[in-house]
């Protein structure tokens, strides 16, 4: 298997400087027009002087422009908090932070808003439950009034007394 690597790694090396000469645009091929660079590539290809000498001499070669960096995370790092528009992950945006806070301090409210509303609430029960207190008049030992419907005023079965057992 080891003797088909160094055929390979030429065949691989063929296709690419092959396929990079085809997708480069004609004003960044150098020396040569562009129609002989691939015929130079495809004819000296197997002896490899046609793909070494078209990617060191044939196409200009660039650094990336604005700081684009020569590894992934140089060019991430460079571009993350452009200010053009691009997408921005929502930990790093800062609209969207305000907006959370925004967001947060009108839940409160109306949490705060509830709240209030539910003590009220619970105060006019508290406030009807002593009037209808009073009205009765007894209370037993547990602190319910007796009404006309036995203990608790509910009239279900669970107010009524177990039967006697003979």
């Amino acid at each position: 298997m080891l003797r088909y690597l160094p055929f390979l790694l030429v065949l691989a090396l063929w296709i690419y400087a092959f396929i990079d000469c085809l997708n480069t645009p004609e004003s960044q091929v150098r020396g040569l027009p562009k129609v002989v660079w691939v015929i130079v590539i495809l004819l000296f290809g197997e002896v490899l002087v046609g793909p070494i000498a078209w990617l060191v001499a044939g196409k200009a070669r660039h650094p990336a422009q604005g700081g684009g960096g020569s590894t992934p995370s140089e060019w991430h790092r460079n571009h993350s908090a452009s200010p053009r528009g691009n997408w921005v992950a929502p930990d790093d945006n800062p609209d969207f932070l305000r907006s959370l806070k925004e967001e947060n301090k009108k839940d409160e409210a109306l949490l705060k808003d509830w709240e209030a509303d539910l003590r009220r609430r619970e105060e006019e029960l508290r406030r009807k439950q002593e009037n209808g207190k009073n009205a009765a008049g007894t209370e037993g030992a547990d602190g319910t009034a007796d009404g006309p419907q036995g203990k608790g005023g509910h009239g279900g079965p669970e107010d009524t007394p177990p039967a006697a057992k003979d």
